[in-house]
């Protein structure tokens, strides 16, 4: 009977060994994801570190290789592991009691509003179009941040469609117009990170941004050719 409760207790106490080590490795990894948020945000990926990412993660250099392919890979899941944060909030600024065109403009408010506030987030989040300046990055991140712009993408074209619906948008491909207003705006916003390309518009970005939204919304209203 001695012998049975010392196995088991021997037990217990191997799967807690076992246990440690996978909490202590999941805590680093957040650690390195925490210092790399930081570095990146500061520096931008080209001029951003991983000597910096270790000394404020507390670990060594080498440690980063154990989790992180590369640099380019590093940057990518400091993007994943804010998307979720980005969704809910987007999803927070929809209010079904509006009509579909009211929506749009809250969703691009918020849009608006989220870049302004956090715009190094916004320089993270364009990374997957920069491949050239990071890097080839592995098919599944390629394939995460697809998702990603999708989820994002779900709830304009959502409601496109509920616009469709209600007789306020002409029929129309929302998936398409959707990825439409996407491209759009976020060309206001890359455009006005360029200092000469400010100078060359000489017109407030928030005035550009909803001028470019509204000659988007003007073409879907029902009946507007």
């Amino acid at each position: 009977m001695m012998g049975v409760m010392r196995s088991s207790a021997d037990a217990g106490t191997g799967r807690t060994a076992r246990a440690v080590p996978a909490r202590r490795s999941q805590s680093t990894r957040r650690h390195i994801i925490d210092a790399a948020r930081a570095v990146f945000f500061e520096a931008g990926f080209e001029r951003a570190n991983l000597d910096e990412v270790a000394r404020r993660a507390g670990i060594a250099k080498g440690t980063i290789y154990r989790y992180f392919a590369s640099k380019a890979e590093l940057y990518v899941e400091v993007l994943v592991s804010t998307a979720d944060l980005f969704d809910e909030r987007m999803k927070r600024a929809l209010d079904p009691s509006l009509g579909a065109s009211d929506q749009i403009r809250q969703l691009a408010r918020f849009y608006f509003e989220h870049y302004t506030k956090q715009s190094e987030y916004f320089r993270i989040f364009w990374a997957i179009e920069n491949q050239g300046l990071i890097g080839d990055l592995p098919a599944e991140l390629v394939r995460t941040v697809t998702e990603l712009w999708k989820r994002s993408l779900g709830h304009v074209a959502g409601v496109i469609e509920r616009g469709i619906r209600t007789g306020e948008f002409a029929p129309c491909d929302a998936w398409e117009v959707a990825n439409i207003f996407w491209v759009a705006t976020n060309a206001v916003i890359q455009t006005a990170e360029v200092e000469a390309r400010r100078e060359l518009w000489d017109r407030d970005m928030r005035s550009v941004f909803e001028h470019t939204l509204e000659l988007l919304l003007r073409g879907m209203q029902a009946g507007s050719a």
